[in-house]
């Protein structure tokens, strides 16, 4: 299966299907198809868009993102519900439910559960699963997103600046990101190559990434 690459700056952007999707590059305003990788920028995180679905509504508030895994990637796409995506990333199927805390789905095992979600108000909003990964000092350019996203360390070190300070997360660990409109940009900060999974809940309607600045 090919997934769509691109940088995190154009990227940070319904399991990924062969058809072609376009994904708003931040910076320049192109489009990237799906399966069409970008050139590689030094020294800046890329990014895998694994998993997207748009939805009209969302359940009551809070919400959190459940992340588990499953033997195979068709099991998670059977398991997947109205608010689930699956995608095969770093060799592990993983199921992705934005939902309600505690909630567990059969025959998966439960990684990580992260939330509350900063609350999103849109006409419609895009669920977008990421996998992220750099070397040792790569880093994103400083942006925002039209909603709120939360992270999982697979491997290495992942530091998020914001206007708050500077957060910081290891392997195993996971972090709600910020509110919609944050001013952020992450950093590869550890001694090993970054592998990571993003979670966004966006305006559907609005840029998903723009630039910004901490001035």
């Amino acid at each position: 299966m090919k997934h769509r690459t691109m940088s995190l700056a154009a990227a940070l952007l319904f399991a990924v299907s062969p058809a072609l999707a376009a994904a708003e590059d931040a910076r320049t305003g192109a489009t990237v198809a799906a399966g069409a990788p970008s050139a590689p920028r030094p020294n800046e995180i890329h990014v895998v868009n694994v998993a997207e679905k748009t939805v009209d509504a969302l359940p009551a508030q809070p919400l959190f993102w459940r992340v588990e895994t499953l033997p195979t990637l068709a099991e998670a796409q059977a398991a997947a519900g109205s608010l689930a995506l699956a995608a095969e990333v770093s060799g592990r199927a993983w199921l992705f439910t934005l939902g309600p805390a505690g909630g567990a789905t059969p025959g998966a095992r439960k990684v990580a559960e992260i939330g509350p979600v900063p609350v999103v108000r849109a006409p419609k909003y895009l669920l977008r699963i990421n996998h992220a990964a750099g070397p040792p000092g790569a880093m994103t350019p400083v942006h925002t997103h039209a909603g709120a996203e939360a992270f999982y360390v697979l491997a290495g070190q992942l530091s998020q600046k914001t206007p708050h300070g500077t957060a910081r997360l290891d392997a195993g660990q996971s972090m709600n990101g910020h509110e919609p409109g944050m001013v952020m940009q992450l950093t590869s900060s550890g001694t090993t190559d970054l592998d990571q999974l993003v979670m966004f809940v966006v305006d559907a309607g609005k840029p998903f990434s723009s630039p910004a600045s901490f001035n």
